[in-house]
């Protein structure tokens, strides 16, 4: 009844089809990135506190605001699709802090998992891969991503036991993530303990296979230490 739901009708798809027609498909993924996901863009309506309270005092309204918020992003997934086509689709939603879930586990597979399944089954229907961007501990439902039909889980951060991971996901699972960048993007640090760090985020977690090892959200905000974190990337 509060809810005012944007319309998707009359957007201007020209920049995005540009974009999308100047990518090389033989050489390069085509990847369209989606954030603000069902938890996100609950707390965005809510603010944070009075979200996470809801989610415990009122799962039956949570549960019917998220249905309406998940409905909008699967018009908007096959729109996209219609429209760009992308390989990927880079869907974002923490739902996590580097502690813990945001959720206890059973009250997120009650209310988000079951929409977050039919979001995931969508961006397979239109033919493209799922990858999902969570830079938070996700370990206590990494089965439940396999589940729902998670790719790729993108972001993943140095605080899950990875190696754990990889094994009860039985290599269902890719991952990208591993290097941790707060850990390294900080001011007197040593060029070999950045390449250090590198180094053992590829002994460790590469041998497990589908493992993608980068920062998980993506560089060093500091450029010297950036450039050191992606020379030894690059060359080891």
């Amino acid at each position: 009844e509060q809810l005012v739901v944007p319309s998707i009708d009359n957007l201007d798809w020209t920049p995005a089809r540009e974009v999308a027609s100047q990518i090389d498909r033989n050489e390069k993924l085509a990847c369209f990135f989606y954030p603000g996901g069902l938890f996100e863009r609950s707390h965005f309506l809510l603010g944070m506190e009075d979200a996470l309270m809801h989610y415990l005092e009122y799962p039956d309204e949570m549960k019917a605001l998220l249905r309406v918020i998940a409905d909008h992003k699967m018009a908007y997934i096959r729109k996209v699709a219609a429209e760009t086509q992308p390989d990927i689709i880079f869907y974002h939603d923490d739902w996590g802090t580097k502690q813990n879930l945001f959720l206890p586990p059973g009250v997120w597979r009650e209310i988000i998992k079951p929409l977050q399944k039919e979001i995931a089954d969508t961006i397979h229907e239109c033919g493209m891969i799922y990858m999902h961007h969570a830079d938070c501990i996700l370990e206590p439902i990494v089965t439940d991503l396999v589940e729902i039909g998670v790719d790729i889980w993108q972001g993943v951060i140095a605080q899950n036991d990875i190696v754990k991971i990889q094994a009860i996901t039985e290599g269902k699972l890719a991952m990208i993530g591993g290097i941790d960048g707060p850990k390294i993007d900080v001011e007197n640090i040593t060029e070999a303990e950045i390449r250090e760090e590198v180094r053992r985020a590829v002994d460790t977690y590469c041998p497990g296979g589908r493992f993608y090892p980068s920062i998980p959200n993506g560089i060093c905000f500091r450029e010297w230490n950036n450039a050191i974190f992606m020379d030894e990337l690059s060359k080891y």
